[in-house]
């Protein structure tokens, strides 16, 4: 286990040049793409990858083109995900600013597969020290002819936007991007009708986030069955994950997928173990928008089975037991973490971040944000712990995108397993609101069985 295909050139002095990826063979599937492979080659083997993606829904991207409407006379496109804005996620940048013309090269070949024309890179707003590393990118692509008109005398012509986006959370949700692309508040849509059909302009359109498109450089030069034979399962290939947190070696990892969570916590080649040598409290394994875990929960499933960085593994058991691999962003809390904070903080972050179109999200999460800086704050009661499971029960399922459930899932989470945390603060009032920030509370034993 671990081989890499994403991030293997990243050490190479100067890679970001074009001139230098192409001497380490960038832009070689393309031309391999061009001379040897029809559109519909390249959707199979993006398909017999079994490349699911990266930006957290974990969808089969293979079958995600195929729904592409190749029937109608409009125009297609293709948008990059780029708005990384997921707390605890930091890959994607991590990506772009190392190995941009892998990402570039991957938006042609895609380009080429959906027999779109014209491409957008909607970049978060604040990622502006990533604008000029991708517009020098796209840039020399234009002149080397890798862009424009008849690519390398193929026939096939693209153009590639940047578009830098407001800073909005909310529009990393694909139609809430697409709405801000055409000019307009980055409120999601109803669906159906979904992009593939009725997308950018009305038009068909595919949306994926910037490792999914990244990823297809390999699964070319390698071929969509080799690249299946890595990982475990239904989960293939190799996955970017951000870690973060109370651990001794932050930053991003390529794992092969089917790694055990226990050796990626411990191992010295990824995460190192616990800061200061103290015991893992718990885990958000895929961004804070996942369901949070305690210990035991996050090594092993309530089976007793090893628990391993997998889409399947990591949601066993359901939301009861188990969480989500999402977006890859690896939260590590040790011993002395405060989920009570830790959840108040998430909150905080969706109340600002609700778009406020659907009165669920926006009416829930501005309840349950004062709610629990009250319960934080040691002035909460009882009967606010149920309160906060109630709103978030009413937000969950009721909105018109996910980002209701991803505010609501950490708040029923964190009490369905730190619940004890929650009473502490309101039978303690006068421990909890004379400390400050840097302080640690140490609470009673609880059934948790910590490392």
């Amino acid at each position: 286990m671990g081989r890499l295909v994403l991030t293997e050139k990243i050490g190479i002095p100067g890679i970001r040049d074009i001139a230098v990826y192409m001497a380490h063979g960038g832009y070689s599937n393309l031309l391999k793409v061009l001379k040897e492979m029809t559109p519909a080659d390249v959707v199979r083997e993006v398909t017999k990858s079994g490349l699911r993606g990266r930006g957290g829904a974990g969808f089969p991207t293979g079958l995600k083109w195929s729904f592409l409407d190749r029937k109608t006379e409009k125009p297609r496109y293709l948008v990059c995900n780029a708005d990384e804005s997921e707390p605890g996620t930091f890959k994607d940048r991590y990506l772009i600013e190392l190995l941009p013309h892998l990402l570039i090269e991957g938006l042609i070949i895609s380009s080429f597969a959906l027999g779109v024309k014209t491409c957008y890179i909607y970049v978060r707003g604040e990622f502006k020290y990533l604008i000029g590393i991708l517009q020098k990118a796209i840039h020399g692509s234009y002149q080397h002819n890798f862009l424009g008109e008849n690519i390398l005398g193929s026939g096939f012509s693209l153009d590639i936007f940047l578009h830098p986006g407001g800073g909005a959370y909310i529009c990393g949700e694909e139609t809430a991007m697409l709405e801000s692309l055409e000019g307009k508040r980055g409120n999601p849509r109803i669906k159906p009708p979904f992009p593939a059909y009725k997308g950018l302009y009305d038009c068909p359109t595919v949306v994926n986030n910037v490792e999914t498109l990244a990823t297809v450089v390999p699964i070319i030069d390698m071929g969509g069955a080799a690249y299946a034979d890595m990982g475990k399962g239904k989960s293939t290939g190799t996955k970017l994950i951000s870690a973060c947190g109370n651990i001794n070696n932050p930053g991003v990892y390529e794992i092969e997928l089917g790694l055990p969570v226990e050796d990626f916590i411990f191992s010295e080649k990824y995460c190192g173990g616990i800061r200061n040598g103290k015991r893992l409290k718990a885990v958000v394994p895929g961004g804070s928008s996942v369901p949070v875990l305690p210990a035991e929960l996050i090594l092993r499933t309530v089976k007793g089975t090893q628990r391993l960085m997998t889409y399947e593994s990591l949601s066993e058991g359901g939301f009861d037991s188990g969480t989500m691999l999402g977006s890859g962003g690896f939260i590590v809390y040790d011993e002395d973490a405060c989920m009570v904070r830790n959840t108040w903080n998430f909150t905080r972050f969706y109340r600002h971040e609700s778009c406020g179109q659907c009165s669920p999200c926006r009416e829930g999460t501005a309840w349950m944000e004062p709610v629990l800086h009250r319960i934080e704050q040691g002035k909460g009661k009882y009967s606010d712990i149920d309160l906060l499971v109630n709103i978030a029960g009413k937000i969950e399922g009721n909105t018109i995108c996910p980002f209701g459930d991803a505010a609501a899932w950490p708040v029923s989470s964190a009490i369905r397993h730190f619940r004890h945390e929650f009473e502490f603060h309101i039978e303690h009032p006068e421990i909890v609101k004379n400390i400050d920030h840097g302080s640690i509370v140490q609470y009673p034993a609880s059934n948790i069985q910590y490392r």
